[in-house]
């Protein structure tokens, strides 16, 4: 990388942290710190959710897989987005309506201890080794962009770039600290912010590619047969159909992404958060695997996990690396401050507030909040350290731990609707599940798509079923307690807002963030010897976006003053 693109990326992490600082003004209580206050916008809750779905491994395996067998790859991420409109339609509002402060504030209400403690603890588990995996990926991919001279103390001797370890702990400890610092409002912000470089730079990438096609049919004669099928290999239509079905339980009942529907104002504006992710989903999947599917008709022969970066590589000017490289580490930054943030914010609520300081003042928990992420972010800084030296023991702890997750979302979401379903219900799915998965695929060793689907889908959907038909006509307690507790908090969900209490924030944030990226491919076009015209347009579109969203924020401070 040169060495505008440094300054670029320090720039990026420099907005980053002023974001997260800003932010912290807006924390005057827990509900600020972990739900940001109920007054999240829904756009921003949309984008952010649609953030939380990206890592490294989205241009690594999603890249990969594009590279190999083209369409299939597109088709499969657009699954998320049906499971999104899908989770708006059923789900999203029902989320809101109950007026909970952390999603396992639901738990504790429907499936009492014994619930909060097996759903917490699993997931706690699973998230911070998979968190962890995301970060070491990252480290992996970014360290070959980071040369460093000789005697540097960063430097990693055998490679002559950053070291591994060293690149771990930078990364890691910028996400823990603007999540420590600004709570949910640094992680939706940030969001929005790591929502607009990622576009920016992968629709640049896009252009410069397909414009830099010289011959389009002998590059479509380059690819392989069935390229453009909708499926492939392992990745048919039962798998498809299952990935939908897994997506909608995981979006409707992930903690990360129920934060997001409760952290809105209204129901109706949770749906629209759960929509707009969906929608991003249906259309975007084309513009991040594109490049990789057009690079196999350039280049046959390369590695496929390496086909993403190689691409961008091979079309990106000058300068733009350090945006391609601040968008790699958005897609996961974003994805681990989620998970962070909602862990800290049950671990607060949930267990330090419920069982050791009932009294604590808002100020003593926003405290421990902070305190908490820092402990969980060290955490899984540890684990992403030490994955290299697990020797695949990590891809054994994410299938035991899959095992039981996946079937755990199942009875948990559809506790929100049965008011059959109780907590001896739920450990009887999810334990039968965990039985049967380990069965299959450690006695039988079968694995793959189709045996995900089978435990993960069929299973557990089948015994609810059949509890739900079998089991007697009454109303469990959980079903009670939860129903109660959203009687007690219908006046906060349907209060009515007034022009006084628009707040012009989030959109200040976006307009600064475009004009400052604007700003960015405006000095680099004085410092490229190619692609000028689609810097500069790309730089004008943003300036004119911005100027929208600011005849916005005029138009809401105007309907303030009347």
């Amino acid at each position: 990388m040169t060495g505008f693109d440094y300054a670029l990326l320090l720039l990026y992490l420099v907005g980053i942290f002023v974001i997260s600082v800003v932010s912290s003004g807006r924390i005057k209580n827990q509900d600020d710190m972990f739900s940001a206050g109920g007054n999240a916008p829904w756009w921003a809750s949309g984008l952010s959710a649609f953030m939380t779905m990206f890592s490294a491994g989205t241009f690594v395996v999603w890249g990969g897989i594009a590279y190999k067998y083209g369409l299939v790859a597109i088709i499969i991420n657009s699954c998320y987005g049906i499971a999104a409109l899908l989770v708006g339609y059923f789900v999203a509002g029902k989320w809101n309506k109950l007026g909970i402060a952390t999603p396992a504030a639901y738990l504790q209400l429907r499936f009492g201890k014994i619930g909060i403690n097996l759903y917490t603890w699993t997931m706690m588990l699973k998230e911070i080794i998979s968190v962890a995996i995301a970060v070491y990926s990252l480290a992996v991919i970014l360290i070959a962009l980071i040369p460093l001279e000789e005697g540097n103390p960063l430097r990693d001797g055998l490679t002559g770039n950053l070291s591994l370890n060293y690149a771990i702990l930078i990364f890691g400890s910028i996400v823990v600290l603007y999540t420590i610092i600004g709570g949910l409002w640094a992680v939706l912000m940030t969001d929005v912010l790591q929502f607009i470089v990622l576009i920016l730079v992968v629709f640049m990438v896009c252009i410069l590619m397909i414009n830099g096609i010289d011959d389009f049919g002998r590059l479509v004669e380059n690819l392989p047969e069935n390229f453009f099928s909708p499926t492939a290999a392992e990745y048919g239509w039962i798998f498809l159909c299952g990935w939908v079905t897994i997506s909608f339980f995981a979006i409707g009942a992930e903690w990360a992404f129920i934060q997001r529907y409760i952290s809105v104002k209204s129901p109706s504006e949770a749906r629209k958060s759960a929509y707009l992710f969906g929608v991003m989903y249906l259309v975007t999947p084309i513009l991040w695997m594109l490049p990789p599917m057009l690079y196999r008709g350039m280049s046959p022969t390369a590695n496929p996990e390496q086909a993403y970066i190689m691409a961008s590589q091979s079309v990106l000017p000058v300068g733009i690396m350090g945006l391609m490289f601040a968008a790699m580490f958005s897609a996961t930054a974003s994805m681990v401050s989620s998970q962070l943030n909602v862990f800290a914010g049950v671990l607060t609520n949930d267990f330090y507030k419920a069982y050791i300081r009932p009294e604590a003042s808002s100020n003593r928990l926003v405290l421990i909040g902070r305190l908490l992420t820092g402990i969980l972010g060290c955490s899984l800084i540890a684990v992403a350290i030490y994955v290299p030296s697990m020797g695949g023991a990590e891809q054994l702890i994410i299938s035991l731990n899959s095992l039981i997750v996946v079937p755990l979302l199942a009875p948990a979401l559809w506790g929100l609707f049965s008011k059959r379903i109780g907590i001896n219900d739920m450990l009887t799915v999810a334990l039968t599940s965990f039985v049967v998965g380990l069965i299959l695929r450690f006695g039988y060793s079968l694995t793959g798509g189709n045996v995900d689907v089978l435990i993960g889908v069929v299973l557990p959907i089948l015994m609810l079923a059949v509890i739900q038909k079998l089991k007697p006509d009454r109303i469990d307690k959980g079903w009670e307690n939860v129903k109660n507790h959203a009687k007690s908090q219908l006046s906060k969900n349907t209060e009515i807002i007034t022009n006084d209490s628009v707040d012009t924030f989030p959109q200040k944030v976006v307009m600064i963030s475009l004009i400052v990226c604007a700003c960015s491919l405006f000095v680099l076009l004085f410092l490229t010897d190619s692609g000028q015209v689609i810097i500069g347009v790309f730089g004008i579109c943003l300036i004119l976006i911005a100027l929208g969203i600011h005849i916005k924020i005029k138009k809401l401070s105007s309907e303030i003053i009347i």
